[in-house]
């Protein structure tokens, strides 16, 4: 199976609809695609009724296309949004997503939809496997992409819709779409009550709903359709049990306090905002930014695998958030990375990944020698990016907090969470957390020379951008003590990878006027982060003994009430934080999740519970 997701190819009928070849099938009806949106799905489904004093509302999709489903659904969110703190999640199921110039082309049918359809084309996702987020602040509303086979990506969700659109191609020309698993899936991932719309009244199709717990109704249908059919789920929701710790809080937060203040918790306290949650910010140092995350420069790429692994769809991931994040701030200047193999093993390695690309050829391309060009990196400028993503939250700097976490209290006031995203001081706060210190050390210089954004990587990196030179980083095991300053032993390791990678301003970097800072990373046994609900360890292993013998628990983990940790996220720090971030909020606000279930467990920290009781 390719790593890239195909684009499907289109022709265009006279009124200007575009039709899948390979389905034989319209993506909208001819008699008009946004009326027939209007009556299939947000009638089919009672809106804008249901949601009328909701805080959370959550629209399921099967089939994104060109996005028409879901702009009817958020231009009529902003004509009845409960409040302006309401929060509206849309969540879709996509396994051939359109072309960028292909969704512009069929959505300009409607004016109407302009500013709505430049603002979702303006952030067009790339055809990579996987479960993409887009934000829209301003409106309260949560796109969530699932691209790949809806027979697995389905399966690895987890949310509850409160009203589901079923719009994949005809029954009858997309069986895949329409499968008989779908619709216990459907099931499973509803709120209690929830409303479904499908222009379809196919036996199969209801038949497999009947089946799935809804009770059916047919209506007048739309244009030469004389008949649509609606539904509502009419049996209990299924819970399963949660034993990641991946559940929602019983209530939803509404004032998070966040321990530290760099990129972490900056990217905490941005996505906190965007749900409309309070965070408040501690970190004992006189600023933010006092660690890692405060180097003058910093390096957004990706770190691709040959093999399509877990964690290389995690990085992935990761990474192609935090680009979304950083792209448009004045902070990040994109630019090209040249990364050179370092030996014949490596280089081997670039050909295998570049014969099933992860990323597509305007992210990704192959260069002379065996080489990777990286397109569309980001250089980032720390200290402001992370004092911009705090803005508008409450920042408390200078003197240790007093902390009670069982109370779920700082300095003596009690929030719904905390989150622990202080790097190596989440440890001492819950000694379990399973985070190890490395010492990163970065050398950088001000030359009289104002360079464009340049960049060459080859296990250590080299940056140039304006007057500033900046290269490294060391990633050494180290204790509490270092020397903020640096050493001179990692000054000269930086500098020898410095003239291998051999910028045109290597010369300069012998020279005096060199500066050093160095700074603990926090990282992990297995170099994945830790993110979300810290687990009761002694309960934990307690309750989930018999997997020790090798037997399953079907248990919700034991959880320190409110207690959360974003740490662990070692030298990508500015790749995870975003990520993380998302989901937490996600979380914290009882929203579906931006992420799948596999990956939501391979970050969870109860996943070295079960690793410690399995090896006895």
């Amino acid at each position: 199976m390719a790593r890239l997701l195909q684009h499907p190819e289109l022709d265009w009928t006279d009124d200007g609809a575009p039709h899948a070849r390979q389905h034989g099938d319209v993506y909208f009806s001819a008699q008009d695609g946004l009326a027939e949106t209007r009556t299939v799905f947000l009638k089919g489904c009672g809106l804008p009724e249901a949601w009328e004093g909701r805080s959370q509302f959550t629209v399921a999709e099967t089939g994104f296309g060109t996005g028409l489903n879901f702009l009817a659904v958020w231009q009529l969110w902003r004509a009845h949004r409960p409040s302006s703190a309401s929060q509206l999640t849309f969540i879709s199921f996509e396994a051939y997503p359109l072309r960028r110039e292909d969704a512009a082309r069929a959505l300009a049918a409607w004016p109407e939809l302009r500013d709505l359809v430049e603002a979702l084309t303006a952030r067009w996702l790339a055809p990579v496997r996987g479960v993409r987020s887009i934000v829209f602040p301003e409106d309260g509303v949560h796109l969530i992409l699932h691209l790949g086979d809806i027979r697995e990506t389905l399966a690895q969700s987890a949310f509850k819709a409160d009203a589901w659109f079923l719009d994949g191609f005809s029954p009858a020309k997309n069986e895949d779409m329409w499968h008989a698993g779908l619709y216990p899936d459907l099931a499973v991932r509803s709120a209690a009550g929830a409303r479904l719309g499908t222009f379809t009244v196919a036996g199969a199709v209801r038949r497999g709903l009947s089946d799935a717990g809804f009770e059916l109704s047919k209506a007048e249908g739309h244009g030469r359709k004389r008949e649509r059919l609606e539904a509502r789920l009419a049996q209990a929701p299924v819970i399963a049990a949660d034993t990641f710790g991946l559940r929602a809080p019983p209530t939803a937060a509404f004032r998070v306090a966040i321990l530290g203040a760099g990129i972490a918790g900056a990217a905490l306290a941005r996505a906190l905002k965007c749900r409309a949650i309070e965070a408040e910010v501690f970190d004992p140092a006189p600023g933010p930014a006092s660690g890692a995350s405060g180097n003058p420069l910093a390096l957004l790429m990706p770190r691709l695998d040959a093999g399509d692994t877990a964690e290389a769809g995690l990085l992935l991931g990761a990474y192609l958030a935090a680009r979304e994040i950083y792209r448009d701030m004045p902070e990040a200047e994109e630019t090209d990375v040249l990364q050179l193999p370092r030996n014949d093993g490596e280089r081997a390695r670039f050909e295998k990944l570049l014969a099933d690309p992860p990323l597509p050829l305007e992210y990704l391309e192959a260069v002379r020698g065996g080489g990777l060009l990286h397109k569309r990196a980001l250089i980032l400028r720390p200290p402001r990016i992370v004092a911009s993503l705090l803005q508008g939250a409450t920042c408390h700097f200078g003197g240790e907090p007093d902390v009670d976490l069982v109370q779920r209290s700082v300095n003596g006031r009690t929030f719904d969470a905390i989150i622990l995203a202080n790097g190596m001081e989440a440890a001492a706060l819950a000694p379990f957390l399973p985070l190890e210190a490395r010492l990163g050390q970065v050398d950088f210089l001000e030359t009289p020379v104002n360079a464009p954004p340049s960049v060459s990587a080859s296990g250590s990196y080299a940056l140039a951008l304006g007057h500033q030179r900046l290269w490294g980083a060391t990633f050494a095991a180290s204790g509490a003590d270092f020397a903020p300053g640096g050493t001179a032993e990692a000054r000269a390791e930086n500098l020898a990878a410095l003239e291998r990678l051999s910028p045109y301003w290597v010369r300069a970097a012998r020279e005096a006027g060199v500066q050093s800072r160095a700074s603990l990373r926090a990282t992990t046994p297995d170099r994945l982060p830790l993110i979300g609900a810290v687990p009761d360890y002694p309960a934990a292993l307690e309750l989930f003994a018999p997997m020790k013998k090798g037997r399953a628990v079907d248990a919700d983990a034991p959880l320190v009430m409110g207690v959360y940790v974003a740490s662990g996220y070692g030298a990508r720090g500015f790749t995870w934080a975003p990520w993380a971030a998302d989901i937490l909020a996600a979380q914290l606000a009882g929203s579906p999740m931006p992420a799948s279930v596999p990956a939501l467990r391979a970050v969870s920290p109860l996943r070295f519970v079960f690793r410690a009781l399995k090896r006895g």
